[in-house]
């Protein structure tokens, strides 16, 4: 569906679920050069299932229009904007990588607003490797083969899936490729110039899940674990055999997980 934040035209997925005000909501939050499909199965699944649901495409990203922000503070404040557009009371928030730390900014930021909080592939802080940011910088293949090789684990690599139908490198590397000019490096940029630190994770009042992919090398699992020992009420469940790329190597286990919290 299409509405407007801020006046700028933005695109979320319902899931193809239909919209209700006593149902519960939960919000999703792509990582950096990704959009909306990233959640696709758990989309449909909460839809199913009598959520209202909205995964949506930061501006700049996949059917959103819009210059891509700049900062993960600013993306939080505009998720909240995006929230008050829609009416939208007390949902659960997934976010997944840069998402993630969107996700926890808006926690800290709007700590009333949300019911609980899922972290997936996340790290504070988010460093990005100077090989990568400089590739995506001057817009080189080389950022969206990294990021590709470096989100997916060893066993993934070599093919296959629980479900069938994913290609799970080829369609991680058509989505990066769909992306415009420099939205990766401005997403990356956003990811390693988050200036916040564990102590961001004491102030987090809600239930969180912290989702660790065993095989993880683009946020580190031991960062994961640090944020979860700085979370009040929060809990780690690692998969593995995975990588960063937990929504497509370990899809139907990270369903299971987040059926537990939203």
């Amino acid at each position: 569906m299409y509405f407007k934040v801020n006046g700028i035209k933005t695109f979320c997925s319902n899931g193809s679920g239909v919209l209700r005000a006593d149902q519960p909501t939960v919000i999703f939050i792509h990582g950096a050069g990704l959009d909306h499909t990233t959640f696709a199965l758990p989309a449909r699944y909460f839809a199913r299932h009598h959520y209202n649901v909205y995964a949506l495409d930061l501006p700049g990203h996949g059917r959103s229009a819009g210059s891509p922000l700049m900062s993960i503070t600013e993306m939080a404040t505009w998720t909240k904007d995006a929230m008050d557009q829609l009416e939208i009371l007390h949902p659960a928030i997934v976010g997944y990588s840069m998402g993630s730390l969107v996700a926890l900014q808006f926690a800290v930021s709007f700590p009333t607003q949300l019911r609980s909080l899922v972290l997936v592939g996340t790290s504070i802080p988010m460093p990005v490797s100077n090989q990568l940011l400089n590739a995506a910088r001057e817009n080189h293949h080389d950022a969206i083969d990294m990021t590709n090789i470096w989100s997916h684990s060893r066993v993934a690599q070599l093919g296959g899936n629980e479900n069938p139908g994913i290609n799970m490198l080829m369609n991680a590397q058509r989505l990066l490729e769909s992306a415009q000019e420099n939205l990766l490096f401005i997403d990356l940029k956003a990811c390693n110039d988050f200036t916040g630190s564990l102590e961001l994770g004491k102030k987090i009042e809600v239930e969180t899940l912290i989702l660790v992919g065993q095989q993880d090398q683009m946020t580190a699992p031991v960062k994961a674990l640090e944020m979860a020992n700085v979370i009040p009420n929060s809990r780690v469940q690692t998969l593995s055999p995975c990588g960063h790329a937990m929504l497509s190597e370990q899809p139907n286990a990270v369903l299971d997980a987040l059926i537990t919290i939203v």
